[in-house]
């Protein structure tokens, strides 16, 4: 037991130093993360897209201009000629197509924003995720770090009994071999810790090899999270809520894959600047005009079918999507929900456990002291310590993870 409180009291003796929250590293990784900026980026995309769309509801005007010379001369007529012709057109019924494509465009901006939600609780699960995943890393140097002092410790007092006499020369034998692999362990153990570093480091922009202290840890204590019905979950997820939109975006695409072939009318007015045909004396004129024009598609062999149906298909394809996504959702919060009881249920097991083991090392060690156990119980004392304390960390990081996890799912 005194070995497992030194290894807390060298943990919480740490460098008070650019000390990182869970919150400030969570608000760190959102402000550089480049998959929000691509996120954003897209958002203002569509709301462009949505802009541009509505742009055809309004009157559109524009001008034809051209300038022609003749290569021969013909008497009595110029060779230049040009013609300047300005129209202002109001569409007034574009077969439902202004409608329609405003309302996808509409749809598409929502979307983003959705798509854009749902990204942000990405990042802030991987920013969780790497922060406790640092802490563990952590833990289990601290861990071994110890384990080796424990080992040293020991191979002193069987030197010392060797050198008096007292044990056989296989006992140092085997405390030695004991120490090269808890050293070999220790290597393995700081270098995750050091890869777990770089991962923190670089989620937030900062220099990879910066250290930091971590305000909070696995070790402490999470609250157990409310449980949230799957249509709770269903309501709050913005995924769910964009394969919805696409399927009514799909919709909107059956409506502007017909207009085409619907009847269209639209207004009018133009004008005219140009010489008198033929040019004999460079004299021009201005004229104007006003116009409605109206489209009536007949017969085009079914293409108008063809296109409503590949359209139709596109729709159930998105109404399938949100199906399946609706089940995984559910799913997804079932399996958290377990998770998370499951893995908090294992943390006061492995902690009794570890407490259980840790009397038994601090008692083998001082019986071998005094002559009363052998050199394997402490061996095996010893095992069982770090094996179980391992456990305890695992169960912890497991812990921690499905908090975070859950709060995803829930979109908490």
């Amino acid at each position: 037991m005194r070995n497992i409180l030194t290894l807390f009291a060298l943990c919480a003796c740490l460098p008070a130093s650019a000390q990182t929250s869970l919150d400030d590293y969570r608000r760190a990784v959102t402000d550089y993360s480049w998959e929000l900026k691509v996120a954003a980026s897209k958002s203002d995309a569509a709301a462009e897209t949505r802009g541009q769309a509505y742009a055809g509801y309004l009157p559109r005007l524009s001008l034809d201009g051209s300038f022609t010379a003749t290569a021969h001369h013909y008497d009595g007529v110029e060779r230049w000629n040009f013609s300047v012709l300005p129209q202002l057109v109001q569409t007034v019924y574009g077969g439902g197509a202004v409608r329609a494509a405003y309302r996808q465009a509409e749809l598409g901006y929502d979307i983003a924003l959705c798509d854009q939600e749902f990204t942000r609780l990405d990042v802030r699960y991987t920013a969780e995720y790497t922060y406790w995943n640092l802490s563990a890393m952590e833990l289990y140097a601290a861990s071994m770090r110890q384990y080796v002092r424990i080992i040293r410790s020991l191979k002193e007092v069987v030197d010392r009994r060797f050198a008096e006499g007292y044990i056989a020369k296989g006992d140092v034998l085997m405390i030695e071999a004991r120490l090269s692999e808890a050293q070999f362990a220790l290597v393995s153990a700081e270098q995750n810790y050091t890869v777990a570093l770089h991962n923190f480091n670089i989620l937030r922009g900062t220099d990879p090899g910066l250290e930091v202290t971590l305000v909070q840890g696995i070790r402490d204590s999470l609250p157990l999270p409310g449980r949230v019905l799957p249509d709770e979950a269903l309501a709050r997820r913005p995924d769910y809520a964009a394969a919805q939109l696409r399927s009514a975006q799909a919709e909107a695409g059956v409506r502007a894959a017909r207009a085409p072939f619907n009847p269209q009318v639209s207004v009018g007015v133009g004008g005219s600047w140009q010489p008198y045909y033929p040019n004999r004396t460079g004299a021009t004129t201005i004229d104007g005009s006003a116009f409605v024009k109206l489209t009536l598609p007949i017969f085009h062999w079914g293409e108008r079918r063809r296109a409503a149906g590949a359209a139709r298909a596109v729709q159930m394809q998105s109404e399938w999507n949100a199906a399946l996504l609706h089940d995984n959702i559910v799913r997804e919060e079932m399996n958290g929900w377990t998770a998370l009881v499951n893995s908090r249920a294992q943390v006061g097991a492995s902690e009794e456990s570890l407490r259980i083991a840790g009397e038994n090392l601090d008692i083998s060690t001082y019986s071998y002291g005094e002559g009363l156990a052998t050199i394997l119980d402490v061996l095996q004392a010893q095992l069982s310590w770090i094996q179980l304390y391992t456990n305890a960390i695992r169960a912890h990081y497991n812990y921690a993870v499905a908090v975070s996890d859950y709060q995803r799912i829930t979109a908490h």
